[in-house]
């Protein structure tokens, strides 16, 4: 990790972000802003809009099939700088590759698609997975890793990666509760170093003691700050009424279909 970055995280800054696919819209007027530094945890009902929002602020874009309105302001956030972290189910684990070569992977946004590798990147990647508890793991297929141990993995890939802003998709969904002690633990570690953490989320038991932001999303914002003032009550019945409200059969909404060419 490199101590000069402590602090330095720019904030991201949403200005009435909407996005739609086909027209239906996932997430509504989001406006709000994550502080440098700061860890924060996305929660709402199935369907709120939480993987959508995370992915925006990954690509800058709704991603593929989506239309984003409103912006989205990284402060100057290079590629390098931003790690995103996907849930398991999109990632391929059929490929061909190691631990060891997973994590070397988290180098490759600094280095580019054709330099060479480091010297010392099998080094500094066995040194990761020791990290996170995969020592003796580095010439494994992640085929043969078990869930919370590809988790591990990619983790330790992270750890390469080596960003000031990390966000992470559903991270510790189907995993033990040592693998997700351990992975908590070093989310704290990134947090006391001051990155800015943002995690979707829907262990509400966690995220109060882990989380001290959080964004509650119903497609739109229901509360977004302090985490035990979030998650009150009144609040969650909100999100829970919204939810029930939403009509997915509904015909597409004028305002989210793109204008003719």
């Amino acid at each position: 990790m490199n101590p000069g970055m402590v602090g330095i995280a720019p904030a991201i800054v949403l200005r009435d972000v909407s996005i739609a696919y086909a027209g239906h819209p996932a997430v509504h007027r989001v406006s709000g802003g994550f502080a440098p530094g700061s860890m924060t945890a996305i929660v709402g009902p199935n369907g709120a809009g939480k993987s959508s929002l995370l992915r925006a602020l990954a690509l800058g874009t709704g991603g593929a099939g989506a239309r984003l309105t409103g912006a989205i302001e990284r402060g100057g956030l290079g590629p390098t700088a931003l790690a995103y972290l996907p849930q398991q189910p999109a990632l391929d684990r059929r490929f061909p590759i190691t631990c060891r070569e997973l994590a070397i992977a988290g180098l490759w946004p600094r280095l580019g698609a054709f330099a060479a590798v480091p010297g010392d990147a099998a080094g500094r990647a066995d040194q990761a997975l020791r990290s996170v508890g995969l020592a003796g793991f580095a010439a494994r297929p992640i085929g043969a890793l078990s869930a919370g141990q590809f988790q591990r993995a990619l983790f330790a890939r992270m750890l390469l990666q080596d960003a000031q802003v990390l966000l992470l998709d559903e991270p510790f969904n189907a995993l033990d509760a040592r693998t997700t002690a351990d992975l908590l633990g070093l989310l704290a570690g990134w947090h006391g170093e001051g990155r800015t953490i943002v995690a979707v989320l829907h262990d509400l038991d966690m995220v109060r003691g882990h989380f001290p932001e959080c964004l509650l999303l119903a497609r739109g914002v229901v509360g977004w700050g302090p985490t035990a003032s979030v998650l009150s009550a009144p609040n969650r019945l909100r999100a829970r009424r919204m939810a029930e409200a939403w009509e997915d059969g509904a015909g597409a909404c004028p305002a989210a279909v793109p204008a003719a060419a």
